[in-house]
């Protein structure tokens, strides 16, 4: 079992920054990719950003790329997801996840665990 945590979540002003972390515990050893998501309010949740093992292994959405960053610091088993240039429609309910399978996990189906969820507020 893995246990996420997220937090770093809150209310920003548009063009403002926020950095989101995710605390794993348990099993981390046998999560090779971990990945956020998103869901605004009236939505289906979305892919945001994915990490895998190995430097440089990571992808994002088209809407984030450019001011989205996502990072492993495996030693204190914590992802995080530093977000610049924060728009409105960057409002949403952001999600850590993880998986045992290896390379960039963009689908839902394709975690194995997910945290309960920070909230990210963008004002105009």
């Amino acid at each position: 079992q893995v246990h996420l945590v997220e937090s770093g979540g809150g209310l920003v002003q548009a063009g403002g920054s926020l950095r989101l972390s995710c605390a794993a515990s348990g099993r981390t050893s046998s999560m090779n990719t971990m990945g956020w998501f998103r869901q605004a309010p009236g939505k289906e949740r979305e892919f945001v950003a994915t990490t895998t093992r190995g430097p440089g292994n990571t992808y994002y959405a088209d809407s984030v790329k450019g001011r989205f960053t996502i990072s492993r610091d495996n030693a204190k088993n914590t992802v995080y997801l530093q977000m610049n240039s924060l728009k409105p429609e960057d409002t949403a309910v952001y999600y850590c996840a993880a998986a045992g399978r290896s390379g960039w996990r963009r689908y839902e189906y394709e975690y194995d665990y997910w945290g309960q969820g920070t909230q990210v507020t963008v004002s105009s």
